[in-house]
């Protein structure tokens, strides 16, 4: 039974989650993490509703105490997984948990697969003038990158979810197909926005 989370984000694996915790369900949760040395997980709170996908973190540090009880607390993501049962709230605690199925995510896509997205990551930040460098290793590329290409939560959450680096990946470039031609007509109108007024020179024609 793994302690249960929720929050309304999605945390791909070894990615840092800093948290505020204010709520007593969840500062006894903490308590009792550090107590047995025990990770917890984070399904995401979607169209309100509690998602059977989520995210298994272990806590690294609290990194300060306020005298009413809040804590921040710093933890890093060990991987994902499905709830099998729900406990709300569990035997004797405030909080919720949940029996879950931990998913094992691998990697076995190309580098033709990877080259595609890192070039259509390129173009998209270079459209939109992002100051954000491409990781310098690309195993689990996905997961590295999803936070950073304008997914929404529901694309994030089906991310999440799948185990295979090659399906994930493909979903990545579906979205990007998509939003890239967008944003270069977007980037295109501005431009002639910007033009409307100004004093223009024209090449003579020859016909």
């Amino acid at each position: 039974m793994l302690p249960l989370f929720p929050l309304n984000l999605i945390v791909f694996p070894n990615e840092p989650l800093n948290l505020h915790v204010f709520e007593p369900r969840y500062r006894q949760l903490v308590l009792d993490c550090i107590e047995n040395k025990q990770t917890f997980g984070i399904p995401p709170f979607l169209n309100e509703k509690l998602q059977d996908y989520g995210a298994e973190v272990e806590l690294i540090e609290i990194a300060r105490r306020h005298p009413d009880g809040r804590m921040d607390i710093k933890t890093k993501c060990v991987g994902a997984f499905k709830v099998v049962s729900y406990s709300n709230p569990a035997p004797n605690k405030l909080y919720a948990a949940g029996e879950i199925e931990r998913i094992v995510h691998t990697d076995n896509s190309t580098f033709l697969d990877k080259e595609k997205v890192i070039n259509q990551i390129t173009e998209l930040w270079q459209l939109v003038k992002a100051n954000t460098d491409l990781p310098t290793e690309t195993d689990f590329l996905s997961f590295k990158i999803a936070h950073k290409i304008g997914l929404s939560l529901e694309q994030e959450y089906d991310l999440l979810a799948m185990s295979d680096e090659t399906e994930r990946l493909e979903l990545i470039t579906a979205h990007l197909d998509h939003i890239i031609p967008i944003i270069r007509e977007v980037e295109r109108t501005k431009e002639r926005i910007k033009m409307n007024g100004h004093f223009k020179n024209f090449d003579e024609l020859n016909f």
